[in-house]
């Protein structure tokens, strides 16, 4: 049977993900916390017999995997394909401050409405088919290997529900953490879960660490 391992990892942490504020398509920089957090899961896969260790092109993952590639010895490839999901012109605001200003489409983007678009963005249906077509090119080339995608919380969140059939408008109920460990099998039928939200490597060492 034709199948390939997936590692997928979440970006490291960014001051906007503490204060709340959509990302989307910007370009936001690791913070020190998520720079340590880049450090661990490095440490965590290194000894992996990774293929390769394909990367959002946004610099918060791209971080995070160059890390990664370092300590595992993999290439290092760039897929715009794994980019967070486009939110238009609600990037760079926070989620009180989209409340305030555009209730409308804070409405129903909280209903998870899979037509939504926010001005200028992407809906759900379209980032699960960009995000289907990309994890299947990727992972068709790398049959019987194992690879790394380090992309972001839209992209993991659509590579769980890929992998569970669970429907787009379903409550999130498991953990997208920054720089947790994900499993994934993919075959030419889909992918299946095989492990999700390892966090164990970032509960030890100290922080004051350095890139060893």
């Amino acid at each position: 049977m034709q199948a390939t391992r997936i590692i997928a990892v979440r970006h490291g942490e960014t001051a906007w993900n503490v204060d709340t504020r959509i990302q989307g398509h910007l370009d936001i920089a690791l913070n020190d916390t998520g720079r340590w957090q880049a450090r661990q899961v490095a440490r965590a896969l290194a000894d992996e017999p990774l293929a390769a260790v394909y990367t959002s092109d946004l610099q918060r993952a791209h971080a995070t995997a160059q890390a990664i590639a370092q300590a595992s010895g993999a290439p290092l490839v760039a897929e715009p394909g794994l980019r967070e999901r486009s939110f238009g012109e609600l990037e760079g605001r926070t989620f009180a401050e989209i409340e305030a200003e555009l209730p409308e489409q804070a409405r129903r983007w909280r209903q998870r409405d899979p037509h939504f678009a926010p001005t200028g963005g992407e809906t759900l249906v379209q980032l699960r088919e960009r995000i289907a077509a990309t994890t299947h090119r990727l992972a068709a080339q790398h049959t019987e290997q194992l690879i790394v995608l380090v992309a972001h919380g839209g992209v993991l969140d659509m590579l769980y529900r890929l992998a569970t059939g669970l429907d787009l408008q379903a409550p999130r109920t498991w953990l997208v953490t920054n720089a947790s460990i994900n499993r994934l099998l993919w075959t030419p039928q889909g992918l299946t879960l095989v492990g999700w939200a390892d966090t164990q490597h970032l509960d030890t060492g100290s922080r004051d660490e350095t890139v060893t």
